[in-house]
């Protein structure tokens, strides 16, 4: 048995097994999942200076947001890591679905139509080479 208080020894597993890889998240992007997802598919595995040429001249909104996330999650692995710019490749970079604001638009008939504004959490996850 370890010793220590219960808590102690709780926070030294959890220290242990925590992620070191730099990242950046983007909580309650309002773009749908599948729509984030053809720009992140499309960086997941470059390097970082061919990922953000790729999402600079990416037509797409997303693109936008996933060029803020990417420099974010660079200045992170300098800043807080060490870690050289040039080294870096993006290992991880997913969407996941984020609450879904609904809405109600009038129909024909005194129907109502319920719309769907989804939203993401969207992740970018860097490694070194």
């Amino acid at each position: 048995m370890a010793k220590g208080h219960r808590s102690q020894i709780k926070r030294a597993r959890n220290e242990e097994r925590q992620d070191k890889r730099p990242s950046a998240t983007l909580s309650y992007a309002r773009v749908s999942v599948q729509k984030a997802c053809f720009v992140l598919d499309a960086i997941r595995g470059k390097d970082v200076a061919t990922a953000i040429g790729i999402v600079t001249y990416n037509p797409r909104y997303a693109s936008s947001l996933v060029k803020k996330l990417l420099e974010s999650a660079v200045a992170n692995a300098e800043n807080n890591n060490g870690m050289k710019a040039e080294n870096l490749y993006v290992e991880e970079c997913y969407a996941n679905q984020a609450p879904t604001m609904k809405r109600i638009k009038p129909r024909a008939q005194g129907r109502a139509y319920r719309i769907l504004k989804r939203m993401s959490h969207i992740t970018v996850v860097l490694n070194e080479k």
